[in-house]
């Protein structure tokens, strides 16, 4: 899609992928690009990004509460705490995206990010917002990039810190989806954060 925004069943325009399912309406209307704050909460979404990679992020959300059920609520210290047995029945369990390497990425990350201060991976992502005066408001879905200076940098910025599975269009949809930048199309009625 390349237009601009589109009426949802409610008539409210919204970003044209917003309106394709009451899945995305309410992702759409509540969540993406809302600020994310808090280090489980942003380990949730860096696992949930890593999955959606080669996939329609429908699949991800529709399978949200299986994610959060196998991954103990993505709390870092219980999913840092798994075992080989937990990896096992991460890889059977038909809730969730069963794929080798995101479950094994997923469950590195934790025991990177567990040894992390608290607030540490918050402060990190932050860190690499862009200035929203700096950014011009997308009109049209073709001007929202994929990657940006700033995902490239909190793409480096994770891996050097040992984080895996987070390339740089990886990272722009984690700024997106967690409210680092805002990316509601211009004629959209969740642009800056309104209530739709």
């Amino acid at each position: 899609m390349t237009g601009e925004a589109v009426p949802g069943p409610d008539g409210k325009p919204r970003c044209p992928w917003g309106v394709s399912t009451p899945d995305y309406v309410a992702y759409h209307d509540e969540e993406w690009g809302r600020p994310v704050r808090g280090d489980d909460a942003l380990f949730e979404r860096l696992c949930l990004e890593a999955f959606q990679s080669g996939l329609s992020w429908i699949t991800i959300l529709r399978r949200r509460e299986g994610f959060r059920h196998a991954f103990a609520d993505f709390r870092i210290p219980r999913v840092a705490a798994f075992t080989d047995t937990d990896r096992e029945r991460l890889l059977a369990d038909e809730g969730i995206i069963r794929n080798r390497a995101k479950i094994d990425a997923c469950l590195a990350n934790a025991r990177v990010l567990a040894d992390w201060a608290p607030g540490e991976l918050d402060t990190l992502i932050w860190s690499h917002a862009p200035d929203p005066a700096g950014r011009p408001v997308p009109r049209t879905i073709a001007d929202v990039p994929a990657v940006t200076d700033e995902s490239t940098a909190l793409s480096k910025a994770l891996k050097k810190r040992g984080l895996r599975f987070i390339g740089p269009t990886t990272a722009y949809a984690l700024m997106q989806a967690c409210g680092l930048v805002d990316d509601h199309l211009a004629g959209c009625a969740a642009r800056g954060g309104a209530a739709v």
